[in-house]
């Protein structure tokens, strides 16, 4: 049995200098780590692994019926606009239409120079790939939308960054790569023909209800507007949400320095690049709606009203603060057990989440043992917890179930941060087994699997990781 990937290739359709035609550069000796079965079974490709695999998913060998090309855009990268980026390290092989009927990209990551590289090399080394693969497999077992993983590949050969590390490529999987950044190059550039392809492009794949350039921003709208909210109740943090990695699919993409919190704190940071914290955990939301402002300005562009697309455009955008408080509300009011949600329980959450950052309690493992004594035990004192504890019980009194829902919103495991980080250490030795657990562990987040109890455990002070890094 051969690899056959049955391409449906409809962005490399499109002509008017959205990307660049650019095979994947070969690697030395490609080895698989990591094939994703589940995910292979949605896309119709074989579930076990093939001889051929770690060629294909390395970029030596281009399966038939791809079109290789690496996509184009720009993007504001922390608050400044740069009017050129695109795909520096990455190869968007074509489309399959999965078993779902739903349409996606297929990517490599790290598959070599293109020509958005500048001055990288457009490779990526082992660490970020895993990181990658793991905490993505895990943001879609918790029902975050997300892109996901389909294979690893170590190439055999070294990249430099810090020192010599082992190279590797990921295989990633999106309803497609189109961010907010796709938009603003062609906006920037006064191309209004390629604007308007793009647009009805991104609405006839994502969102056919829509109604022109106005209908597309605000399902983009909906869309983030679920999306971080649902970061935000695992206490995820996405650390570069420039706006070429905001997805007009509404998934999360780009997991660079990304980070789930262990104690919880507002204002935590964990990108090495982000000295000004502008990309905070609680400034998340705020960033979203600055994005989508940024996507308003790019399909303004287009219309032949401006004044009238202006006013449209800035009641959309204002509208975003309160959807995201709604869903945010609604999530974390589930977390606590509570299904009736009232307004005035935005009052209990933001209670509770200020003891938490006073008494320095960890997020995941105060959510999830709610209800017993091991959550005021998160507490450096434990009676801040049982102050706020009592107007919680007298609040679930006439919730139904409100365990099951509790159980059902708040995770046992999340990829702590010091786990990713010995589980890659382990994997530039050579040892996998690490890696493999994590995935299998993070599969199921919402059970308790006791075997796997000290995957729960916070870091030490020598185990915390107080940076994370992009990995370019």
């Amino acid at each position: 049995m051969s690899m056959q990937i049955s391409f449906d290739n409809s962005f490399a359709r499109l002509t008017g200098g959205f990307y660049a035609r650019q095979d994947p550069v070969p690697v030395r000796e490609p080895k698989l780590v990591a094939y994703n079965s589940d995910l292979a079974r949605v896309l119709g490709l074989p579930e076990k692994e093939l001889p051929e695999f770690a060629e294909i998913f390395a970029g030596n060998r281009v399966p038939d019926g791809a079109e290789p090309l690496a996509q184009l855009y720009s993007g504001h990268q922390f608050g400044q606009y740069n009017p050129q980026l695109g795909d520096g390290r990455a190869i968007l092989l074509g489309e399959v239409v999965g078993e779902d009927g739903i349409r996606r990209d297929i990517q490599l990551k790290g598959s070599g120079r293109t020509a958005f590289s500048r001055m990288g090399d457009g490779r990526a080394w082992l660490g970020p790939v895993l990181r990658e693969y793991v905490v993505s497999e895990a943001m879609h077992a918790l029902g975050i939308p997300t892109t996901r993983a389909l294979a690893a590949v170590e190439t055999g050969e070294v990249v430099l960054r810090d020192g010599m590390l082992p190279g590797a490529v990921l295989t990633r999987v999106a309803k497609s790569h189109l961010r907010v950044g796709s938009f603003q190059v062609y906006a920037a550039r006064g191309e209004t023909e390629n604007l308007k392809i793009l647009t009805q492009y991104a609405i006839d794949r994502h969102y056919p209800e829509a109604e022109g350039p106005m209908g597309l921003l605000r399902a983009v709208r909906d869309a983030q507007s679920r999306l971080i909210p649902a970061w935000m109740a695992v206490g995820f943090i996405h650390g570069v949400m420039n706006t070429d990695n905001a997805s007009i699919a509404g998934e999360t993409i780009d997991y660079g320095p990304c980070a789930f919190m262990d104690v919880y704190h507002p204002n935590t940071v964990f990108s090495s690049i982000d000295q000004m914290g502008r990309y905070a955990y609680a400034n998340q939301p705020d960033i979203a709606v600055w994005n989508l402002a940024q996507l308003a300005t790019a399909l303004i562009q287009q219309m032949e009203d401006r004044e009238a697309a202006v006013e449209e455009a800035t009641e959309i955008v204002h509208a975003m603060p309160e959807l995201m408080r709604q869903e945010w509300l609604r999530r974390f009011a589930a977390k606590l057990g509570i299904s009736d949600v009232r307004e005035e329980d935005a009052a209990l959450v933001a209670d509770l989440l200020t003891r938490m950052a006073h008494q320095q309690a960890d997020f995941t493992n105060t959510f999830r043992s709610l209800g017993t004594d091991k959550a005021r035990d998160q507490f450096t004192d434990p009676g801040a917890f049982d102050q706020w504890s009592d107007g919680w019980k007298a609040r679930l009194e006439c919730e139904p179930d409100p365990e099951a829902l509790a159980r059902a919103s708040n995770p046992a495991f999340i990829p702590r941060n010091h786990r990713v980080e010995q589980m890659i250490e382990a994997a530039v030795k050579g040892d996998y087994a690490p890696f493999h657990r994590l995935n299998s562990v993070l599969s199921n987040p919402y059970d308790d699997q006791p075997d796997h109890s000290d995957l729960r455990r916070v870091p030490t002070p020598e185990e915390v990781v107080p940076a994370t890094f992009c990995g370019t």
